[in-house]
């Protein structure tokens, strides 16, 4: 009798340390689950608020670069590389730009973590994809010659050019059927008119020639002439016609002593005396520039991308773009090398036969 007791006491004590075993187990998993939860919502919190703050940051430094282009159409004159619309903003503290208020100092911890960085550069130092195709439906003669010695220059053949200029073709048609009366009737088997140069994908271009492409094309939403003041060598000998590699170096050596201020200063620069200046094609002034702002704050990189359109005083913003990608800088090349004085650095990008090292 004594024997079955003491195991019937043994069994009791067994199962009262397994049960006191698993409510340890239980309540230690409810507490885990708790912190993570509040943990996940402390980062969700950090994450909404750094949002929220580098969409406000970046906002402002979009009206601040306003600002700058206001002011200097307010100079009036070209647009060159010389003007401080031109001056890349480096990586500098986001507290250089707040005044200093000693007694606030979270905001002044805050503020000593971000760092901004940003730059304006000049869209029409590009060949715009818009002057290909007129309005009537036609190929404009002229400049499709400035895009057949962009190509050659770059080492691509005609017959990609001429698919380009097909499928641009079939996408305006099928965007002008959009706006019609009769668009319920098209036949929209065409593909949209593409708003960026990494769009160009839709229109059949591989993604090497597009590479190759991206640093001197853009897409804007109307015709523009190029600014010869701004534009890279190889786009100044896609511009003008008669113009080789000796004479394009040295019109980029004058134009680094001197900006040009009117087409009659390039030709005399040039001294090419069968050298004919559209000024429906070249220009010395520029009404649509790309910005870019780059936030660092807490560890995390914001950027932003905007396209905006100067007349006269007035700076509107087209449209902007703040992509998931960090190391994103612009959909067509690295805005600290879009305009430059020379042809430096282009020759990893394209394998031209025309371009030298010098160049």
């Amino acid at each position: 009798m004594r024997r079955a007791t003491i195991r019937r006491r043994g069994r009791q004590h067994g199962a009262a340390i397994l049960m006191a075993m698993l409510t340890v187990v239980l309540v230690a998993t409810l507490a885990s689950a708790v912190l993570w939860q509040q943990w996940r919502a402390a980062e969700v919190e950090s994450a909404e608020r750094t949002r929220a703050q580098s969409a406000w940051v970046l906002t402002g430094a979009l009206d601040w670069a306003r600002l700058i282009l206001s002011e200097d159409a307010r100079k009036g004159g070209a647009d060159h590389l010389s003007e401080p619309w031109a001056m890349p903003l480096e990586q500098a503290r986001l507290s250089t730009f707040l005044a200093a208020d000693r007694s606030d100092t979270l905001a002044a911890d805050a503020s000593s973590n971000a760092f901004l960085s940003g730059q304006i550069t000049d869209l029409q130092a590009r060949l715009n994809l818009k002057n290909l195709v007129q309005d009537d439906g036609k190929v404009h003669a002229p400049t499709l010659r400035m895009w057949e010695r962009l190509f050659t220059q770059l080492g691509l053949p005609r017959a990609t050019l001429g698919r380009l200029v097909d499928q641009l073709l079939h996408a305006q048609q099928a965007s002008a059927a959009l706006v019609t009366s009769k668009a319920m009737d098209a036949n929209l088997d065409g593909p949209l008119w593409p708003q960026e140069p990494d769009q160009l994908t839709w229109l059949g271009l591989d993604p090497a020639t597009l590479a190759l492409l991206q640093p001197h094309i853009t897409v804007l939403p109307e015709r523009t002439p190029v600014n010869l003041n701004t534009a890279s060598g190889v786009v100044l000998m896609a511009c003008l016609e008669g113009v080789a590699q000796a004479d394009a170096q040295r019109l980029l050596d004058a134009r680094r002593l001197a900006h040009w201020d009117s087409l009659d200063d390039v030709k005399k620069a040039a001294e090419l005396p069968l050298l004919v200046l559209d000024s429906q094609l070249v220009a010395t002034n520029t009404r649509f520039f790309a910005l870019r702002g780059m936030l660092q704050i807490d560890g995390n990189t914001v950027q932003e991308y905007s396209v905006v359109q100067r007349d006269a005083m007035s700076v509107k913003t087209l449209w902007r773009k703040r992509p998931l990608n960090p190391a994103y800088t612009t959909p067509s090349m690295p805005l600290d090398n879009l305009s430059n004085n020379s042809l430096s650095g282009l020759q990893a990008r394209t394998p031209a036969p025309t371009i030298t090292a010098d160049f």
